[in-house]
């Protein structure tokens, strides 16, 4: 029997002897927490057979034969527990039993939409201050409003064009036969009036000019003459306003958020932004919003703002937020090409990877020709041709004659091509190509480019996007002036109101947390201030050995002697730190080229091991020195090391070793290399005296989760799930993860609770959720009887399918180790990827903001501007650095624990203050950031793969990024894809926090 079966042995055994003389094994709340779990979950209680505390001591194996252990971060299948014959519900039967209202879903045996947790009460804990946030208030027609479907034939699936289509019809036809009604149209298959239409249904007959369709159709080319619609509008349905009232007078908490009403509003308000600006999503866009800056390779910024309306206790509210997004500029393709390669196009031919480059850029990309006059046709991209425009020919009649491109305009239009060794742009379908040479081309302005940045493009749009406090909050409020709702005509026929100002909104201040560090420091705990502390007389609370390790320098630009007295300062900074760190590497600095990276690594790791593996040693670490620009090098490195030789290592940049002054950095590294060897930085002072509520009475365990998703034009690159868990309870400070790959796109963790099929007929279930909870036992000899659940990257569209799906596949990981434990769960989800933003109410009051101008750490807003019933915060853990903060937004969808306001607040403030890599609070709760950190980590272990549509699917070619809203999908998909793994973490690496 493998560790890992007689660890899940153990594990049932324990669960199995705990319920013995134990009147009810799930623990129940205690009077201090509230409302009871009844009263604040979806899910309803069982009972459950076990001990509140838990059991501990040695345990004999007990249980089936199982396979033999896994890698512990691929979730790998395990045997089912015997021996109980407690009987539960299944989770269909225990879904069915949640509070909801509808039709029921036949996949899951639950309805549509479900009631999450109420609200447990306002917190008090803190200093009360007050803030601003960029919400308005939105005053509700008293009427109810009516809904039409829209027909449009032909169908034309470009907003674009049925928003000209829509906006014709209204002119031609409001004052006669839409009874004097202006229309608020969703650009697809729904229509909205303030009143009744003098019909309940109709067809008009519309003629659109090329210039007002769009122009450039599905891809072959616009122009020259008129588009002939038919539409239909069909009454539909009343759209009543009452409930949507009630709701936000948290009257209706038996009923999900009405999001009929909601979106009706939402369009009316959006209708005229959608004809004065560029529409976007949610996000409006003009070059005459603010100064275009120059992203490089042929883009550029646009100015705008994102606007969407809102329920929050203050009734309705329209939130606004600015915004800067790159696009591409409106340059004729020769130059943008140019821009793109960075070379002179027309001094020699094209190589492949030039044309990738080129057709990956532009593919998709309208445009207008320049060689007709002022007839100016327009086209979209559909590619490039492998030919140059020279060697191009096409048929010109049923003969079979053939005409070259070059011969054709000259013959035609009278213009010499000038370019002829550059391919053409395809345009058209694949029916009937289009060639046009580049060089009569030109891009059309007003289009976002959605494709993946480079690093630098990416650092030019954060510094145009970081704007100070106080500026932005300018830009906000001149945003919504010069908008003038007030005078928008379809708020005014629809009775919308918005009010001018910002919401003033009652805030709190959180205390910061004490941290506890080593004892044989001159300072044994710190209290930090404005979020932050530094580690001066202080040594880590559990410092980590490192005896054997090595350095490889990959920079060009750093001499062995500024290597080898680098490698000597950190050594010494570690040592400082509290770690027990060898002074000296066991063998000789060296020196390679980034392109040797696998045969360095591997050399360097053979020579010492043939030192080390006599003496039964391991190499512990590896420090890389790196370029500055070192592209695929550090992703490489990273794979290798930890997936090939299984070896921790630490990167550092030239610019941080051949800085003077660097012991602040050193510290930061030390910190780093101290949690990846094992080791723990600090604690909270709260934890070690077991005074954190909810966590510190009962075996807890806090889990992080996150999807990162490829970027658009990736198609064949894989979605990443992390899952990361605490393994040292009480102090919830150290953790271990789990990372997979799944279909492209899902938001959905696949892998939490995995069940196969044995050859024998028998059922062998896995998971993440599985493996982590053995980990914890293992580590603590503890079974978790509390279950805090950290969820990131999940958009309130996906909140009721998520919850769904994962809190399904925990409570079957748990059921699988025995029948009778079912912890209880807080499920939280975190949120950054919001437009709120708070400001301080004077930013003249030194005492209520940073020195970067932001509020400050630990203020908490959770009402006002927060949902009318549900439990949910905004949190501003961190001090700002740089830019506006962005408070995290917490919402709990399931608290069986019953967590007080004060209490879940606290937990998670105090949290933001031991993440592991600096000495500042963190802007999201440690979980969630170690989540998305090991999910990029992660996909540095695909392997490369570019083919010609220029998409790839090696991470280590940039950044991964969660996709942006709407990419990601909730549902599972029928038939997915089949996913490739991800190679194997080694056995020493998953046991640590590599990822930091």
């Amino acid at each position: 029997m493998g560790r890992l079966e007689e660890k899940s042995a153990n594990f049932q055994l324990l669960l199995s002897m705990a319920g013995r003389g134990s009147g009810q094994g799930r623990p129940q709340p205690g009077a201090e927490r509230g409302p009871t779990p009844q009263s604040r979950g979806s899910i309803p209680r069982r009972q459950f057979h076990g001990s509140r505390r838990g059991s501990s001591g040695r345990f004999s194996p007990a249980g089936p034969s199982q396979p033999p252990a896994p890698e512990l971060h691929q979730a790998m299948p395990m045997a089912p527990s015997q021996g109980s014959a407690f009987s539960i519900p299944s989770h269909e039967q225990q879904f069915q039993q949640l509070s909801i209202h509808g039709e029921a879903s036949s996949s899951h045996g639950i309805s549509k939409s479900m009631r999450f947790p109420q609200r447990p009460g306002i917190g008090i804990t803190g200093s009360k201050c007050v803030v601003k946030a960029n919400h308005f208030f939105a005053e509700l027609p008293n009427k109810d409003l009516h809904q039409y479907d829209v027909s449009i034939t032909p169908e034309v699936k470009r907003r674009e064009v049925n928003r000209a289509v829509m906006r014709q019809l209204v002119n031609l036809y409001r004052m006669s036969q839409l009874g004097g009604r202006l229309p608020a149209y969703d650009g697809q298959k729904s229509l909205f009036t303030a009143g009744p239409l003098p019909f309940s249904s109709k067809s008009f007959d519309i003629v659109l000019n090329e210039e007002e369709d769009g122009g450039g159709g599905g891809g072959g080319g616009g122009g020259g003459g008129q588009r002939a619609f038919k539409v239909v509008i069909k009454f539909a349905a009343r759209v009543n306003l009452h409930h949507l009232e009630l709701f936000l007078a948290g009257r209706l908490t038996e009923t999900a958020t009405p999001q009929d009403a909601i979106r009706v509003l939402d369009i009316v308000l959006r209708e005229l932004p959608s004809a004065r600006y560029l529409p976007v999503g949610r996000y409006f866009y003009s070059p005459d919003l603010g100064r275009r800056h120059s992203l490089g390779e042929g883009l550029e910024t646009f100015r705008g703002f994102y606007q969407s309306i809102r329920p929050t206790q203050m009734g309705l509210s329209l939130n606004i937020d600015m915004s800067s997004s790159a696009f591409i500029e409106p340059l004729p393709v020769i130059d943008f090409v140019t821009q793109l390669l960075n070379k002179d196009v027309s001094a020699r031919p094209l190589s492949d990877a030039d044309r990738v480059k080129i057709k990956k850029a532009l593919r998709g990309v309208k445009i207008e020709v320049t060689h007709r006059g002022n007839m100016r046709r327009k086209y979209r991209i559909a590619g490039l041709t492998t030919q140059a425009t020279r060697e191009l020919t096409f048929p010109v009649d049923d003969r079979g004659t053939r005409k070259s491109v070059v011969q054709y305009f000259q013959e035609t239009y009278g213009f010499n091509i000038q370019h002829t060794t550059l391919p053409c742009l395809q345009v058209g379908n694949q029916k009937r190509q289009n060639y046009l040479p580049m060089e009569v081309c030109k891009i059309i302005e007003g289009q976002k480019y959605y494709k993946k940045l480079n690093e630098k493009q990416i650092s030019a749009l954060l510094n145009v996007t970081c704007q100070h406090p106080q500026d932005r909050e300018r830009d906000i409020i001149q945003t919504v002036h010069h908008n003038a709702y007030h005078n928008d005509q379809y708020a005014r026929e629809f009775g919308i109101r918005i009010s001018p100002s910002l919401a003033l909104v009652d805030a709190r201040i959180l205390p910061a947390p004490r941290l506890k560090y080593h004892d044989t420091g001159r300072e044994r705990d710190v209290l930090p201030r404005v979020g932050q502390w530094n580690m001066m007389n202080k040594k880590v609370i559990n410092g980590g050995r490192v005896s054997y390790w090595a350095c490889i320098n990959f920079s060009r630009n750093v001499r062995n002697g500024v290597a080898h007295r680098f490698c000597q300062e950190l050594a010494q900074m570690c040592q400082i730190s509290g770690m027990d760190f060898a002074p000296d590497p066991i063998l000789p600095l060296l020196s390679s080229q980034p392109e040797q990276v696998e045969r360095a690594l591997n050399e360097r790791y053979s020579d010492a091991m043939k030192m080390l593996k006599p003496q039964g040693k391991e190499l512990e670490l590896l420090i890389a020195i790196l370029p500055d620009n070192n592209g695929p090098l550090y992703g490489e490195l990273k794979r290798i090391c930890e997936t090939d030789l299984g070896l921790i290592s630490q990167c550092c940049l030239t610019k941080h070793v051949c800085k003077t002054g660097k012991q602040q950095y050193l510290a930061n590294v030390a910190l780093k290399i101290n949690v990846k060897v094992g080791g723990r930085n600090t604690v909270l002072v709260d934890a070690l005296m077991r005074r954190m509520p909810l966590v510190s009475d009962l075996p807890t365990i806090i889990f992080g989760a996150d999807v990162t998703h490829p970027h658009p034009g990736e198609e064949s690159s894989p979605s990443i799930a992390a899952v990361v868990a605490s393994q040292d309870w009480p102090e919830v400070t150290k953790y271990a993860v789990l990372v997979g790959a799944q279909s492209h796109g899902q938001e959905l963790i696949q892998d939490l609770f995995t069940e196969q099929k044995d050859l024998r007929g028998g059922t062998i279930t896995g998971g993440m959720i599985k493996e982590l909870l053995l980990s914890f036992y293992q580590a603590t000899n503890q079974k978790p009887l509390r279950i805090i659940f950290y969820r990131d990257g999940v958009s309130e569209g996906q909140f009721f399918q998520v919850l769904v799906h994962e809190v399904q596949a925990i409570r079957k990981a748990c059921e699988s180790l025995e029948p009778n434990y079912q912890p209880l769960i807080t499920f939280v989800v975190v949120q950054k990827r919001h437009h709120t933003r708070l400001f301080a109410n004077n930013h003249a009051d030194h005492r209520s903001i940073d020195r970067s101008g932001n509020i400050l750490p630990g203020t908490v807003v959770d009402t006002k501007i927060c949902h009318p019933t549900e439990f949910d915060f905004y949190l501003c853990s961190h001090a700002g650095v740089k830019g506006t903060s962005r408070p995290a937004h917490y919402h709990v969808l399931l608290d069986e624990n019953g967590f007080t306001a004060d209490q879940l607040q606290s937990l998670t403030n105090n949290l933001c203050y031991t993440y592991a890599r600096c000495t500042r609070s963190v802007s999201i709760v440690p979980p969630a950031y170690y989540a998305h950190l090991a999910a990029f980590r992660a996909r540095f272990y695909l392997l490369a793969d570019t083919s010609d549509n220029g998409s790839t699917t090696n991470g280590a070619s940039g950044r991964g990024a969660r996709s942006p809203r709407g990419h990601g999908t909730a549902a599972a998909p029928a038939s997915p894809a089949p996913v490739k793994p991800l190679p194997a973490l080694k056995e020493n690496v998953k046991k640590v926090m590599f990822f930091c």
